[in-house]
């Protein structure tokens, strides 16, 4: 197993999408202005009400035969959100408790399973933001076995039907993940922050009463 790193976005620019994603809905806005693109399967749910936001660490675990992506441990930095293609396994949890202290320690901002995951009273008490398709008490073999060098990390995986590369953006809350890829993160930003500006602007003309016919006179949309 190499322990492949990535060039992570610059870091006034992954703060810049964590103040727009601080809007309502942020996924959906993110994926509005990517044409409704980018938006991972509904299978895959907060196990609690969270938000993640930050640059992707993937990891990609070998289908039938899961192990526990603790390398990932050795090139997380602060800010990431570690995305693992698990092969869509409902049956087998590959991310816990004692795993989400771990990566808390590095700074992490969460997890994205396309799998399943377990501990989740531990990790909801953390405060330790996880996605996942399913929740199961079965573990992986890696506690028994030791084996853990069918792990590829840093390499583009398949998370949720979406193909997800190092570095891309991710906007995980609770109605949604979006994923926007590393070369649009500039042009989606700016687009991002003009919908929800938009949007608030909208919000606002309705507390005021606007008409529907009067807000798509001024805003062309609701």
């Amino acid at each position: 197993m190499a322990l492949r790193d990535f060039e992570r976005p610059d870091p006034q620019l992954v703060e810049q999408y964590r103040t727009v994603a601080k809007c309502y809905s942020a996924s959906c806005v993110f994926a509005d202005v990517q044409k409704r693109g980018g938006v991972m399967h509904t299978g895959i749910k907060p196990i609690f009400r969270a938000k993640a936001v930050g640059p992707a660490l993937t990891v990609r675990l070998s289908p039938g035969d899961l192990q526990d992506p603790l390398a990932a441990l050795h090139v997380a930095k602060p800010g990431d959100v570690v995305v693992i293609d698990a092969g869509g396994e409902t049956e087998t949890s590959v991310f816990g408790g004692l795993m989400g202290s771990l990566f808390q320690n590095c700074g992490v901002q969460g997890a994205i399973i396309d799998g399943a995951c377990r501990d989740t009273d531990e990790l909801r008490d953390l405060g330790f933001v996880v996605f996942s398709r399913a929740v199961t008490a079965r573990g992986t073999h890696t506690m028994f076995s030791g084996r853990k060098d069918d792990v590829f990390l840093n390499e583009p995986v398949q998370c949720g039907g979406i193909v997800v590369s190092p570095g891309d953006m991710i906007i995980a809350d609770e109605i949604g993940i979006t994923v926007v890829p590393k070369a649009d993160l500039v042009p989606v930003l700016a687009a991002a922050k003009e919908q929800a500006e938009r949007e608030e602007a909208t919000r606002q003309r309705i507390k005021q009463g606007r008409t529907f016919e009067q807000l798509l006179e001024e805003f062309g949309r609701i």
